[in-house]
């Protein structure tokens, strides 16, 4: 009896060990790579292994990101005892041996699975084997899982999410859980403690403002969607506006600032989605500019407010660690916004910290890297159409 009870003891103290880990992860916004938003199924080992390395070359690890995670279609079956099976065409090393050479190159790796008996693509998903499939994860190395939400069959969403989180929490090995239901039964009300990052809209597009029959949003649509979704977000638990679009094409570089800009400002995860194996300097400029990012992951976790709405021009702030304050003037129309900002007219109420009546701050503009006023003076800038103007403000 006394054996029993020591063997329980320990178990329970390592799942309160793990569980503890769980929460501890994702401080600051995940930043990585997903391959769905330009590969779709067409993923393979080679693939991946590539990535990984260009993410090393590019120097997008050196500026933050880590994580490589593989979307849907990896998943082929499962094996006579329910184990999840791997492609062995796609995948012919095994998925332990692709997460060990992500390892190597100092990069994390992730996964894909859903909440439903099937993925989008219908793959096997994990209903019904969730610690079973958490175990396996834990054996390959993995330290993210992006958990989908198709063919659901009436589930209730956070029973599903929960339980899989319970899965991983003793799978023994700390992931990354990444909820994506899609906003549906709003997860920022109920997903803290379960995940640490959830979906709040309809899958991105790669473009300004657009609508699609099939479903879908541009980003501007989606940045919409995050306005009244500040206080759900921080250290360990953030809303999640879907993946970067950032190089893929369908946008103009102005368009592809403005959405680099804003997910920062959202403290929305990072997670590029384009072919880091050509990744052109155009597009290297936005996705590793140091100044943004470090926005994104301020040590605050506070996701930015549109304090202002002028219909067409809005003004966004976002609170940071140490007094700053990052603001971003995002200009909504086709045309050039001839910005002339009075500083000292302005109250940013929700930022106690900041009081620009009485005190005069620096003005950085983090695109063009350098001082560009104070808020002693106006603010004169001409914003280019579906443009920004993305600034942090620091005493003097």
């Amino acid at each position: 009896m006394k054996k029993k009870f020591l063997i329980a003891l320990l178990l329970a103290q390592s799942i309160f060990t793990y569980s503890q880990e769980f929460t501890d992860l994702a401080k600051t916004p995940p930043m990585g790579w997903n391959s769905w938003n330009k590969f779709g199924c067409d993923v393979s080992e080679k693939l991946i292994m590539g990535m990984a390395d260009a993410m090393v070359k590019s120097g997008m690890r050196d500026a933050g990101y880590n994580y490589i995670v593989i979307d849907d279609c990896w998943q082929i079956g499962r094996d006579n005892s329910g184990n999840i099976i791997a492609d062995p065409e796609r995948f012919p090393s095994g998925m332990k041996a692709l997460g060990d050479y992500i390892h190597s190159k100092g990069l994390k790796f992730g996964i894909y699975s859903c909440a439903g008996s099937k993925t989008c693509q219908s793959r096997p998903g994990s209903r019904g084997y969730q610690f079973q499939d958490a175990k396996k994860y834990a054996e390959w190395g993995v330290d993210y899982l992006k958990y989908d939400w198709c063919f659901d069959e009436g589930q209730d969403a956070k029973s599903a999410y929960k339980t899989m989180s319970d899965a991983l929490k003793e799978s023994g090995r700390p992931m990354v859980f990444s909820i994506c239901e899609w906003g549906g039964s709003k997860p920022w009300e109920w997903g803290e403690g379960i995940g640490h990052l959830w979906r709040t809209t309809a899958d991105i597009r790669d473009c300004y403002q657009c609508t699609f029959d099939w479903g879908g949003l541009g980003i501007l649509d989606i940045i919409d969607k995050q306005a009244d979704l500040w206080k759900y977000a921080g250290p360990g638990h953030w809303n999640d506006p879907d993946m970067l679009e950032v190089g893929n094409g369908g946008m103009t570089f102005d368009e592809n600032k403005t959405h680099f800009s804003m997910w920062s400002m959202l403290a929305s995860p990072l997670m590029a989605g384009n072919d880091l194996r050509d990744l052109d300097p155009v597009t290297a400029q936005i996705l590793m500019n140091k100044e943004v990012i470090a926005v994104n992951q301020d040590a605050k976790g506070q996701q930015a407010r549109r304090f202002m709405d002028m219909g067409e021009y809005e003004i966004w702030a976002k609170p940071l660690a140490d007094g700053k304050v990052a603001v971003c003037f995002l200009n909504r129309t086709n045309t050039v916004w001839n910005l002339n900002y009075d500083w000292k007219k302005q109250t940013m109420y929700f930022v106690e910290e900041v009081n620009i009546r009485k005190q005069a701050y620096d003005v950085r503009d983090v695109w063009e890297h350098k001082s560009i006023g104070n808020t002693e003076s106006k603010l004169v800038k001409s914003i280019p159409a579906h443009g920004v103007l993305m600034v942090v403000l620091s005493k003097k």
